[in-house]
């Protein structure tokens, strides 16, 4: 008997959803869980795919646990807990191109990719969905520079340490897009407040109007 769970690395807890799952197996849930969390421990954090095989007759089981999501492993690597609710407005972090290769490195065996520039290609388009730049540029032109074969040096070494002045050149960009975009969405709270304000008004003299009428 095979059940798949994504749990939440190092920290699953006993809920419905998952006594819907290992009750008809009749195993001991506590145990489950105990192993579970023993085998993500590396990944706290983070959800991760897991796997059981159960012998249903001696109640024995065994755990095989996968790599988190690339946007899960993305979201760790850079300190953020979601992506950007708006990718195309705001973003929620900026990469070092060292960053997306040393997450393309962990999920490797998992990608469906010949080789490691194939899969540092691919993590960066998953950058997408969560509205974060690399190298102060969008995944996407990131994309393209890859094909052009901009950071063969970093992949070919497989770089996965941010020299330190990029890291603060990153940093100072990202700081300076940040102050933009809370001025952008301070200024849009305003004026959402401002139009509910207005909506409000107009319900209260529609309901005014109304009930001059029935006098």
């Amino acid at each position: 008997m095979q059940i798949k769970i994504l749990a939440d690395g190092g920290a699953m807890k006993p809920g419905p959803a998952l006594s819907q799952k290992l009750g008809p197996a009749g195993i001991n849930m506590g145990q489950i869980i105990s192993k579970i969390n023993e085998a993500t421990a590396n990944f706290k954090g983070m959800k991760v795919p897991v796997e059981l095989e159960v012998n249903s007759k001696t109640k024995e089981f065994e755990i095989q646990v996968f790599s988190p999501p690339v946007s899960e492993l993305l979201k760790k690597e850079l300190g953020i807990n979601k992506g950007s609710g708006a990718q195309n407005k705001f973003k929620s972090a900026n990469a070092s191109i060292e960053q997306i290769i040393k997450v393309a490195k962990t999920k490797f065996p998992n990608l469906l990719c010949n080789n490691l520039k194939t899969a540092v290609k691919t993590v960066a388009g998953s950058g997408v969905s969560l509205g974060i730049l690399i190298e102060n540029k969008t995944p996407q032109e990131v994309e393209k520079e890859i094909d052009e074969k901009k950071y063969d040096k970093e992949i070919n070494s497989e770089s996965t340490e941010t020299p330190e002045e990029k890291k603060k050149e990153l940093e100072k960009y990202f700081s300076e897009l940040k102050e933009q975009q809370d001025k952008i969405m301070k200024q849009e709270q305003i004026e959402k407040a401002a139009d509910d304000e207005k909506k409000v008004s107009l319900g209260v003299v529609k309901e005014g109007k109304k009930d001059d009428k029935k006098k």
